[in-house]
């Protein structure tokens, strides 16, 4: 039976994301090792029988690629109308996400999840359309090929001599709710090509003498078996968790390597390398570093964690923990992992000291169920009991070159803990003897007690258990008959003082424990605080300068150390800082090792095996899928680098750095990607408007001139004026677009400087119904203004030509003969002037539409014009503070309204003469 409580912090993150998995849609990924192996296929006939079900499920796009077996699967399937998009003259088929979103069915198949979508797609990247998809709780089926994981990208361009660009991030494959590998051998899979199933015949045999070579193609399947092995191993480790299991599952060989401060260590490691070799297994080096070992010398610290680094040169995975128990925390290590195999030394003790003391490989043996051990004996000494030099040179030479251990600060705390302890004992023998007579004597050894307690408190435990011996000492010699002598009279006080010593020592143990586990606690709050300051202050920086300095500040914090961070310039070399703040740091940076660790994405430097004679420590800041930078470090103190605690601190500040800077990139990308995706949409909408406003008067003029020239004797003179009239009005037609759209332009540059002056409202609205005297001639126009209406504070002319835009509005989109009103209404703190039609009213949700650059409403008639009259409207109103916006009438119609703050006090008006 198994007393364990589950974690209520794991129960807690398992729920919300349990929740959080129920919101979202499930995706099915179609796995294969190369295209032709029959993912789209498998996924259309898993469509099919889901279909069979009565399960709403369509095609959003499925890229047959001219298969008649593929094509043939789709009949039957509700089939999304592709998006299409005009690129450079071609017509691209893209996924419409608006319409699936719309369409909202249970399931949706989207193939070739690794796609880049062409510009004017929301997304960049497919797999983003997915991401949204899911997020809305649509289930999604795709496909995906082994060579375009990120992670696996660099491994096949070697293999394969081609290097694939279009990559899909591993967390998309980690997350996904099912993963169905399509497997095909590479002989069947050549079959295929050759017979015109995969590519056409020509390119089937170009395809063959290239990425698709037989060895090619292995290598390619075992990558993708493997992750998708890797993938059930996962899966099997959340089900252990989720369901609180806690019994090791022989399911595969997984490897841990126990080691501790001693010449084994190095034997045991390797010992696990072979091991793991020949098993082809996982493994695991693990260091347990309980209170005992913590009060080790500093250079047996430093052997372990040269033990490590070796280690993890050859290839484990290492983990270092603080625990009480050593043996408790290998069994829920080994359990939390799934290990088959723990490899550990032969227990040191022997005989009595076993027996009571016990040790770490009995108590695996008794409580690790299912997990075989095997034990690794030490070396026989020679003759005179000498151990091997070369086992000795773990504690005799220090691994870190540069590492000086400071003995005579060690000294100094290890002589003061004693002397303290002789002090709170004659403290406690006065107090006693003031007492003597007046107490019993078991009062008296309280005294004693808790000047162990004292002792054990704040010197740890060697201290407090020689205060407890000198206390039983004194207590014999001075108050326990015969005094002045360490002989018993009476049995009973031998036991009295047995028990003394007993409770004394076992208190400072406890003691000693509990104050070890606080200092253990103590720096692990601190590390979290530490990480928890770093966090937010990365997180609240929005540029990578801010995200440099931010780091920089907090590693010399904690670490000690001058620091810099480089990144490599867009030929990918690592280039100075263009901060002059932070080339101070660079005088000990060596630009040549900081691009081999760029390109290796590996540790360099002091202290390491490799460059070691470099003055600097170079860590690669990696974010999981590249390098996006080096962190240099000018350690003052190698042992607060790389001590196992520390190790594990600087790697978790350099991930977050890595992931910040990553983040930013990703924001400018996706800003950059916007504002050109908005260039290319306006460019596209003028070039549209243009085309079509510039052609017909163009037509027009070159019409009426041509026969003006060439039928001059023949044309009466109304012909020639009519001709010359419409060539007039055409040319002012451009004449008009072409301001419109200058117009535009300086004030989207902000080249526009307003010249504000006071101007009464009635001269600027007459002026204007007096330039578009003609044209208003058939329109009855009302004009309401209230009685003392305040002057206004504008520039007279772009307001005119706000209400000509408007006004010219109107007359675009209502019947003729319909009236229009220009209306006013003033408080203390603005004028708001309207002006209204009884047109057909404006479509229901594109109020605000209206007035983007380039956009029309569609009518019936087609209307002249760019769109760009409201824009400009919007513009101006905007550059005096105030605001536009049009709605529908109730009545029926349509009302355009913009509010003139009154930012000043208008001028007093004298009295007219």
């Amino acid at each position: 039976m198994n007393n364990e409580r589950p974690d209520p912090d794991q129960l807690l993150a398992r729920v919300e994301r349990d929740k959080a998995k129920a919101k979202r849609g499930r995706l099915k990924i179609f796995f294969g090792a190369a295209a032709g192996v029959g993912k789209t296929y498998a996924m259309l006939l898993a469509a099919k029988e889901r279909r069979s079900e009565n399960i709403d499920i369509i095609v959003g796009l499925v890229e047959t690629h001219g298969r008649k077996e593929t094509a043939i699967l789709l009949e039957g399937l509700e089939v999304l109308p592709p998006k299409l998009i005009d690129y450079r003259g071609t017509t691209l088929r893209e996924f419409d996400l608006d319409a699936a979103l719309k369409r909202k069915p249970s399931i949706i198949l989207v193939d070739e999840l690794a796609h880049t979508n062409a510009l004017g797609c929301r997304h960049p990247k497919r797999w983003q359309d997915i991401e949204e998809l899911l997020d809305a709780g649509i289930d999604v089926y795709t496909a995906l090929n082994v060579q375009h994981l990120e992670s696996l990208n660099d491994d096949i361009g070697q293999i394969s001599g081609i290097r694939v660009w279009e990559t899909v991030p591993d967390t998309v494959f980690e997350e996904a709710t099912e993963v169905e590998l399509v497997d095909l051998p590479p002989d069947e899979l050549l079959n295929r090509l050759n017979e015109g199933k995969v590519y056409l015949p020509q390119q089937a045999q170009e395809a063959i003498k290239n990425f698709f070579r037989k060895g090619n193609l292995i290598a390619l399947r075992e990558l993708a078996l493997r992750q998708t092995a890797n993938r059930v191993d996962a899966q099997m480790l959340d089900y252990r968790e989720d369901h609180s299991i806690h019994e090791v599952w022989q399911v595969s060989e997984r490897i841990l390597v126990c080691i501790g401060p001693n010449a084994l260590a190095e034997r045991l490691v390797r010992a696990g390398k072979r091991l793991a070799n020949s098993l082809r297994a996982e493994w695991l080096v693990v260091y347990v570093e309980t209170p005992e070992l913590q009060r080790l010398p500093a250079e047996k610290r430093d052997g372990v964690l040269r033990i490590l680094r070796l280690a993890e040169q050859l290839g484990a995975e290492t983990v270092a923990s603080s625990a009480p128990d050593m043996s408790s925390a290998i069994i829920k290590l080994s359990r939390e992992r799934n290990i088959t195999k723990i490899v550990i030394g032969k227990p040191t003790r022997r005989g009595w000291k076993r027996l009571l003391l016990g040790s770490v490989v009995d108590v695996l043996i008794s409580d690790a169920h299912n997990i075989n051990l095997y034990l690794l004996g030490s070396p026989r000494p020679e003759r005179g009991g000498s151990v091997d030099k070369s086992e000795l040179s773990l504690y005799r030479k220090s691994p870190l070159p540069g590492l000086s251990v400071r003995l005579s600060t060690r000294k100094k705390g290890y002589y003061l803990g004693y002397i303290w302890a002789v002090a709170v004992t004659v403290a406690s023998t006065m107090l006693a003897y003031l007492m003597f007579g007046r107490f019993e004597l078991a009062n008296l050894i309280m005294v004693f007690l808790l000047g162990v307690v004292f002792i054990a408190m704040r010197f740890g435990r060697g201290p407090s258990i020689f205060a407890s011996f000198l206390g039983v000492a004194i207590i014999d010699l001075l108050f326990v008959k015969p005094f002045f002598s360490f002989s018993v009279a009476d049995t009973q006080y031998l036991v009295t003082l047995l028990a003394m010593l007993t409770v004394a020592m076992l208190i400072s143990n406890l003691m000693a424990n509990v104050r070890s586990q606080a200092k253990v606690a103590g720096h692990r709050e601190r590390r979290a605080t530490v990480l928890y300051a770093m966090s937010k202050d990365l997180a609240t920086s929005q540029n990578e300068d801010e995200i440099v300095r931010t780091a920089v500040r907090h590693l010399y914090t904690e670490f000690g150390s001058r620091n810099v961070i480089l990144f490599p310039d867009l030929n990918g070399r690592i280039v100075y800082p263009k901060d002059p703040g932070m080339r101070e740091s660079l005088h000990a940076a060596d630009l040549s090792v900081a691009q081999w660790v760029l390109d290796n994405n590996e540790i360099a430097g002091q202290g390491t095996h490799t460059l070691a004679g470099a003055e600097s420590i170079y860590f690669p800041l990696s974010n999981g899928e590249s390098v996006v930078g080096v962190l240099v470090l000018l350690p003052v103190n190698l042992r607060r680098i790389f001590l196992p605690e520390q190790q594990k601190l600087l790697d978790t500040f350099l991930r977050q750095i890595a992931q910040a800077i990553t983040r930013v990139r990703l924001a400018e990308q996706a800003r950059k990607t916007h504002l050109n995706m908005e260039a290319e949409r306006l460019r596209n909408s003028l070039l549209s408007s243009i085309s079509h406003d510039l052609r017909t008067p163009l037509a027009t003029i070159v019409g009426s001139a041509s026969t003006l020239v060439e039928e001059d004797g023949t044309l009466e003179a109304e012909d020639k004026l009519e001709l010359s009239r419409a060539i007039y009005n055409e040319a002012q037609r451009m004449s008009s677009l072409v301001n419109n759209i200058l117009d535009m332009a300086r004030l989207d540059a902000g080249a526009i400087e307003l010249n504000k002056q006071w101007y009464p409202l009635e001269e600027i609205i007459g002026a204007v119904l007096t330039r578009l005297q003609k044209r208003l001639a058939d329109r009855p126009v009302t004009v309401k203004l209230p009685p003392g209406i305040p002057m206004i504070y504008v520039d007279a002319v772009m307001i005119e030509q706000v209400l000509v835009n408007l006004l010219e509005n109107a007359l675009r989109y209502t019947p003729e003969g319909s009236p229009v009103e220009i209306m006013a209404e003033a408080s203390s703190f603005a004028v708001e002037i309207s002006i209204a039609d009884q047109g057909p009213g404006i479509p229901k949700g594109f109020e605000n539409k209206l007035f983007e650059k380039f956009y029309r409403v569609q009518r019936e008639a087609a209307q002249s014009g760019v769109g760009l009259g409201l824009a400009i409207c919007r513009a101006i109103i905007e550059a005096h503070g105030g605001s536009i916006q049009a709605q529908n009438r109730p009545a029926g119609g349509a009302v355009f309204s913009f509010i003139i703050p009154l930012d000043h006090t208008p001028p007093l008006m004298g009295p007219e003469e």
